[in-house]
């Protein structure tokens, strides 16, 4: 299996197989202003993963409420060259109160008025002529399909934004957005890691009463399939599970399995434990590309070895088990 390819390269050929989430940059989710040291931060944690090859770096418009990107744009302002260096990838669609004056409620708004609005308060934030990839958020339950086709037409023929996707969508979300626009989607971005395995369920137990055990499962029938079959880029976020199985001890019993299994295949492989929960999602036929959601330096670096395991089924199969704490059907 080769690791070093996955769908999105062939839209991106510069796209990492990891990808830095930067959800955590940028300072407190407040409105105080960010600071030279949360700038220093973001620095440190992009330098980070530039050392170990990652060039796909995660925004989202919400982020610590714009100051995520704004920090970003920031360093890319005083360092001009590092644009060529990295590609960009944010997400809008979500909206709640005291987020850019709204006095709504949390809401999803997938209208071509707000994508576009979003996507050029993105590109200011960040300091940058285009997106590399623009992402919606969270699917909307009053979303017209024909509207965003148009404003992704809009955005693309201005330059603004190269690539389009999604973000927890279903495969039949996409395939009913998909019919109405003029280019493939090209990614599509959901919670999966040892944590959180219901698409992984949905393939596995769909007709066994082990199905019910995990509640929601079945939603995610078919995505991990549908983005395989059309070319979609799956992106892991929450993959390392806030550290949940990569810590010295279980922070809870039910945990203690797992985070044995993975601290083992570790030292047999001379890795450590982020880069052996990366190489699992990795494993997968569908080539998934996990996001990193940490700003730690040294726990970035942790995870630049995941592409060095090519992870055997038993294995494989041993990890996922002890995550879903019962054998499979």
């Amino acid at each position: 299996m080769n690791l070093s390819t996955h769908p999105l390269q062939r839209l991106l050929p510069t796209s990492s197989r990891l990808v830095l989430g930067c959800m955590g940059l940028g300072g407190d989710w407040n409105h105080d202003p960010s600071s030279e040291t949360d700038v220093a931060r973001a620095h440190a944690a992009i330098e980070a993963a530039l050392d170990i090859g990652i060039t796909l770096f995660d925004h989202a418009d919400i982020y610590t409420l714009g100051k995520a990107e704004s920090v970003f744009g920031t360093l890319l302002r005083r360092t001009p060259s590092l644009r060529e260096r990295v590609l960009l990838q944010t997400k809008c669609g979500i909206r709640f109160k005291g987020f850019q004056h709204d006095a709504g409620p949390k809401r999803y708004d997938l209208s071509a008025a707000y994508i576009e609005a979003q996507a050029e308060h993105s590109l200011a934030r960040l300091g940058t002529d285009h997106l590399d990839l623009l992402l919606l958020h969270r699917p909307d339950a009053l979303m017209e399909t024909e509207e965003i086709a148009e404003a992704f037409t809009r955005l693309r023929r201005s330059g603004k934004v190269r690539h389009f996707g999604v973000s927890n969508m279903q495969a039949g979300q996409m395939a009913w957005l998909s019919r109405a626009l003029d280019a493939p989607l090209a990614v599509n971005q959901l919670e999966m890691s040892l944590a959180r395995l219901e698409p992984f369920e949905a393939g596995t137990c769909f007709n066994d009463p082990q199905a019910g055990v995990r509640p929601g499962a079945l939603a995610w029938a078919g995505v991990m399939e549908y983005c395989q079959q059309e070319g979609v880029q799956l992106q892991a976020w929450g993959s390392l599970a806030k550290g949940r199985y990569t810590a010295e001890q279980a922070r809870l019993p039910a945990d203690e399995p797992v985070r044995t299994l993975i601290a083992e295949l570790a030292h047999a492989h001379g890795l450590s434990r982020e880069a052996v929960m990366l190489a699992w999602l990795m494993r997968h036929p569908a080539r998934i590309q996990p996001v990193i959601g940490s700003s730690d330096p040294a726990r970035i670096r942790a995870c630049g070895d995941a592409m060095k395991l090519v992870m055997s089924r038993e294995d494989w199969y041993a990890l996922y088990q002890a995550a879903r704490g019962a054998e499979l059907p």
